[in-house]
């Protein structure tokens, strides 16, 4: 007989490589990006308004008829593209959108940070769909996993990881 390894099985190797993918990403702001969470909030404003003046009258289309290189909200209204990408994506890694873009060339794929986003997407989709979706006697058949999940606005989680260890231990300090 073969042995069998169920679904969940992968879980937490899974999420372990997506933590040392993710920690790979130093915490650094580059010169060109806003670093306080006022000035990260303002350049993204300001970018988000100048997108969406540039794409009036084709919110409703698909981000990939309005927008290039779109390879993993694909389907998605190109207004809603740019609501995931501020509060899905900037927010909660605590960043802006200049950590994985280059503004006003958004569609180069330069920067590394953007190459792991969509990776990172792509292990939270498996998570859902291959892993907790499998698993019997979760009550909530529709389970929710994303950048906020782990990172909490914050582009590092290491900390937060640190935390959760420590939080387990009597008289430990985080």
């Amino acid at each position: 007989m073969t042995p069998r390894i169920s679904k969940t099985a992968w879980l937490g190797p899974l999420l372990a490589v997506g933590m040392i993918y993710g920690q790979q990403e130093k915490a650094s702001v580059l010169a060109d990006e806003p670093s306080t969470p006022e000035a990260i909030k303002q350049f993204n404003d300001d970018k988000v308004a100048e997108l969406s003046k540039q794409i009036a009258g084709k919110e409703d289309q698909p981000a990939e008829a309005v927008f290039k290189n779109i390879k993993i909200l694909t389907g998605v209204p190109a207004g809603n593209l740019l609501k995931i990408m501020q509060m899905g994506y900037s927010r909660s890694l605590g960043t802006s959108c200049a950590h994985c873009h280059i503004p006003g060339q958004w569609e180069k794929d330069d920067k590394k940070p953007k190459q792991i986003a969509r990776d990172m997407s792509r292990m939270a989709h498996i998570i859902i769909f291959d892993l907790l979706r499998n698993i019997d006697g979760i009550k909530d058949r529709d389970p929710l996993v994303n950048c906020t999940t782990c990172h909490r606005g914050q582009l590092s989680i290491r900390k937060l990881f640190a935390n959760i260890r420590c939080s387990v231990q009597i008289g430990c300090e985080p």
